[in-house]
Parts: C-alpha cells; sequence; structure tokens
C-alpha cells in the first residue's frame, strides 16, 4: 500500500514571466504521476528579501500530494526549476523560479541537502500570508498559519490575481 503525504511548497521569482513559470512548473509537479497539486495561492508581489537591489518578486505557495520522499520531491522541484531555466549563482539573489519545500507531513530533519520545516519561513510575509490563503489551520510551531500570517507585517505584499485556478489557465 502506497503512503500519500501532505507537502506545501514556496514558489517565486523575479526575471521574466516569473507566473507563466510557476504556472509552467505547477503543471509539471501536477503532471508527475506521483504528486497532485491539492490547492494553490492567488500570486503576490513582494519585495526582494535578502539581497535587496533587485526587482520585486512574485511569490504563491501551493499545496501537493504525494507518495514520494521528501527528497524525492525536492528532486521533482528542483527538476521544475532547471526546466524553468533556473540557475543558482547569488543566495537569494535574482532568479527565473525557485520551488521550496516549506512542511512535509510532519517530518522534522536538518540534513545538508533538506532541512523541514524550512528553516526561515516564519520570518517570511512572502511565505507565509499566501500558505495561509490555502492552510489557514495548518499548525507551524504553536499556532494555526492564519495567526501567523495575521501578526506579519504585510503592507508592502500586492495581491495580483484572487483567482485560484491562474496556474491551469497559464
Amino acid at each position: 500500500m502506497t503512503t500519500v503525504s501532505k507537502a506545501w511548497l514556496g514558489l517565486g521569482g523575479n526575471i521574466g514571466d516569473v507566473p507563466t513559470a510557476m504556472a509552467n512548473a505547477l503543471q509539471r509537479l501536477d503532471g508527475d504521476a506521483e504528486i497532485t497539486v491539492t490547492a494553490v495561492s492567488p500570486i503576490y508581489k513582494t519585495p526582494p528579501w535578502g539581497v535587496e537591489d533587485q526587482p520585486w518578486f512574485h511569490n504563491c505557495c501551493a499545496e501537493v500530494e504525494t507518495s514520494l520522499t521528501p527528497e524525492q520531491l525536492l528532486e521533482a522541484c528542483q527538476e521544475a526549476e532547471r526546466e524553468g531555466k533556473r540557475e543558482r549563482i547569488v543566495r537569494w539573489g535574482p532568479r527565473t523560479i525557485d520551488v521550496d519545500i516549506l512542511l512535509f507531513d510532519g517530518v522534522e530533519q536538518n540534513e545538508q541537502r533538506l532541512t523541514l520545516p524550512h528553516p526561515r519561513m516564519l520570518e517570511r510575509a512572502f511565505v507565509i500570508i499566501p500558505l495561509a490563503d490555502i492552510a489557514p489551520n495548518l499548525h507551524l510551531k504553536d499556532k494555526p498559519c492564519q495567526i501567523w500570517a495575521s501578526e506579519m507585517e504585510s503592507s508592502d505584499l500586492e495581491l495580483t490575481s484572487s483567482n485560484k485556478h491562474w496556474w491551469k489557465e497559464a
């Protein structure tokens, strides 16, 4: 019997047509027999984080169900990045597409290749706000995601579309 786990992903980018790149990545993941995209947040336009002298980002979050291990899901996400022409040049620098695993069904690990939950997600409104759109009751540490989102400074996030099927229509 195959075990199916839930995972939550953060997607973003700031080079080229990012909404299309994110849609392509989500469609690619959803097209994998071992992954089903079950929910996708709206897209938010957000200021850069880390390296601030670069264009604003587009970000969203997605929930998936998968029979893959966390490491196998990471490989699928990195393959979607490669197909989106992702180049890893500068940490937190400009990119066409980024697909991060934020959480994987309660798994906690700190490995060189993958740390779960994502170690900086609670510091980032561009992650927590869209994650709360699709998983408001998901517990992060000691409280639901919607509470984390309500406590975030989010005045510089711009909702670009409230269409929850944007990724299928791109």
